[in-house]
């Protein structure tokens, strides 16, 4: 049984991961063997495709790498600042309408991002912002992402009251007590925070495509889409190959950080 259980597992693990090796396997193989074969194991191997797919477009993919990094990396750091302090505030500090103000946070989560697209296009166009970074960075560090909020929010109830208490008497403010004592204690629920809010603003095609108007400004995603030419010239292997390319830093975020990544979800939401 247990035989058959992990061959089931693999089988389904293949089945998942084809799509993945065999957009590997294009990337070597010659341009006129990528849609004619199959097969996995290419009949010759080709590593023209790194090379030409890397300095293939008018600006080089270094720089779309770079610009990914950059504004992956700003919207992480401004979304642990911004959401734990307001998770700090809706699980530690009385204020009034607290309740009120958590549940319309909540609410805005069921909210689909193309909802607000049309009114914060026209603000960040009056302000000159289009064509720039800050569209895509500035509004995370203003708690944007409610549903980081709620996760570290589940987190933070989860910590024993009697620490915070002990840290108030002592003479501790509420922001000592957020720096000193809830945020060394929330590695787990930080990092899960960091790991999704990475992957999910490298994988941005939408935001970037909206707000981003010169090449040398564009993300890895966009770079990816200047390889498909509407007329039909289209590197393919090119593509694949930058493909294969901008899976690996997310690859290794997660490699990296899987420890707390589990650990941030399972422990998130239940009382200790």
């Amino acid at each position: 049984m247990s035989v058959l259980l992990h061959g089931l597992l693999i089988g389904g693990s293949f089945i998942m991961l084809y799509p993945l090796l065999w957009m590997l396997s294009a990337s070597f193989r010659p341009e006129e063997e990528i849609f004619s074969s199959t097969s996995l194991i290419p009949s010759s191997i080709s590593f023209d495709a790194y090379p030409r797919g890397w300095f293939g477009l008018q600006e080089s993919f270094g720089t779309f790498f770079w610009n990914s990094f950059v504004i992956s990396i700003l919207c992480v750091i401004g979304n642990l600042m911004a959401c734990s302090l307001a998770a700090y505030a809706f699980a530690r500090l009385n204020f009034w309408g607290r309740n009120f103000w958590f549940a319309i946070m909540l609410g805005t989560l069921m909210l689909p991002y193309h909802v607000t697209l049309v009114p914060q296009y026209v603000l960040f166009l009056n302000l000159g912002w289009v064509g720039t970074f800050l569209p895509l960075v500035v509004p995370k560090y203003l708690a944007v992402d409610a549903f980081f909020i709620f996760l570290m929010v589940q987190f933070f109830r989860g910590i024993p009251r009697e620490l915070t208490e002990a840290a108030m008497m002592d003479g501790c403010s509420a922001w000592r007590i957020y720096w000193k004592v809830m945020l060394p204690l929330s590695l787990p629920v930080l990092a899960t925070a960091a790991i999704f809010t990475f992957i999910w603003t490298w994988d941005d095609f939408f935001g970037p495509l909206i707000y981003l108007t010169d090449m040398r400004d564009y993300t890895v995603q966009l770079g990816l889409r200047s390889f498909v030419d509407s007329t039909g010239l289209s590197d393919w292997s090119g593509l694949f190959a930058m493909s294969i390319l901008s899976l690996v830093p997310v690859f290794f975020f997660f490699l990296f950080f899987q420890r707390l990544l589990i650990e941030g979800i399972a422990t998130t939401g239940l009382k200790r």
